[in-house]
């Protein structure tokens, strides 16, 4: 796999889009009640789960390196991984639509869905097809077991 845009910078730059277009976008402004205490726990649980979902990655002695999942030693398809193939995306994503709550304007929402557009294209599905010739049935059978985001 050739990947050519590491997910962090894809999240750096969806988060640049989402400021650029919160103070250019003339309309769009919003404001309710609870939107600070909603950042706050959508941050948090972000940061839970991309936390678990290093820890177990860690835990089970296999690579982070979202550059060459050959380089994978263990299929890990417990805990977090039950519920998300994809935790530490999920995570970058919950991450962004604090930040676009945060700015307020309600068409940042289509740039989080782009980003999940992106990685799901250039990311997800590279990732997907080496993982199943790495494990095979096994890996396929967790595929179908387990949604991609959540």
């Amino acid at each position: 796999m050739k990947l050519k845009v590491p997910p962090v910078i894809v999240f750096l730059i969806f988060g640049l889009l989402i400021y650029l277009l919160a103070n250019f976008l003339p309309v769009g402004y919003f404001d309710f009640f609870g939107r600070k205490y909603l950042i706050i726990t959508l941050l948090a649980i972000s940061g839970c789960i991309g936390a678990i979902a290093l820890f177990q990655f860690f835990k089970s002695k296999t690579t982070v390196d979202p550059s060459n999942p050959t380089k994978t030693s263990k299929l890990v398809s417990s805990g977090i991984y039950q519920y998300s193939r994809n935790p530490m995306y999920l995570g970058l994503l919950l991450m962004l639509l604090a930040w676009g709550l945060w700015l307020g304007n309600a068409f940042n929402v289509l740039f989080a869905a782009g980003f999940v557009a992106y990685m799901n294209k250039f990311q997800i599905i590279p990732e997907e097809d080496s993982l199943s010739s790495l494990f095979g049935k096994e890996y396929t059978q967790y595929c179908i077991l387990v949604r991609r985001w959540f």
